[in-house]
């Protein structure tokens, strides 16, 4: 993966298919400190002791489909790489927090890549899970969430064309506004 916004997409699917409702991503971005903060937390199934002592393995994986899971390793190597760290914390029927840290001006750091496309393929995918995404720059705060969207579109689901649109348009202004590295 070269852009963290496909590590995103990667992770939120793994927590789609640990059945989460809610979703949240945030990342900060604060060149005061020269840190790029990535989270992702979820409300999911969780992992039990044993998952979670291997989930760093790129052999293993709980997918039935192929018998390697190469996401969460390759972020914990993005971060390393770009003098980071990363963290994950689980607990069966709490759900999962993945955590990775990086210097934001590291030659070695990936970019963010597409955020709006990422949230919008979430969204479009998985209409009934609540992808709520914060993005801050120096303080300086986008946060979109669904739920509010949702609420009021009332009977129009909210990965009709249209408001797909609107979303990617809001996320897109959104993080120019606050002027993201996305």
């Amino acid at each position: 993966m070269q852009e963290l916004s496909m590590h995103v997409l990667d992770i939120a699917e793994n927590s789609v298919r640990a059945e989460a409702g809610v979703i949240r991503i945030t990342l900060v971005e604060d060149t005061g400190t020269d840190t790029l903060t990535l989270e992702i937390d979820d409300n999911g199934s969780g992992m039990d002791e044993e998952t979670l002592g291997r989930a760093l393995d790129p052999f293993f994986t709980t997918k039935t489909v192929r018998k390697i899971g190469l996401g969460l390793p390759l972020l914990a190597h993005a971060a390393h790489l770009a003098g980071g760290d990363f963290s994950i914390e689980s607990r069966r029927g709490r759900g999962t927090k993945v955590l990775a840290h990086f210097t934001l001006s590291h030659i070695d750091r990936q970019p963010v890549g597409n955020m709006a496309e990422t949230m919008i393929t979430l969204i479009a995918g998985h209409p009934s899970v609540d992808f709520l995404y914060r993005h801050e720059k120096d303080g300086r705060v986008f946060v979109l969430d669904p739920r509010e969207i949702k609420e009021e579109l009332e009977d129009i689901p909210i990965n009709h064309a249209e408001v797909l649109e609107f979303v990617r348009r809001t996320i897109i202004e959104g993080l120019r506004e606050i002027e993201s590295c996305a």
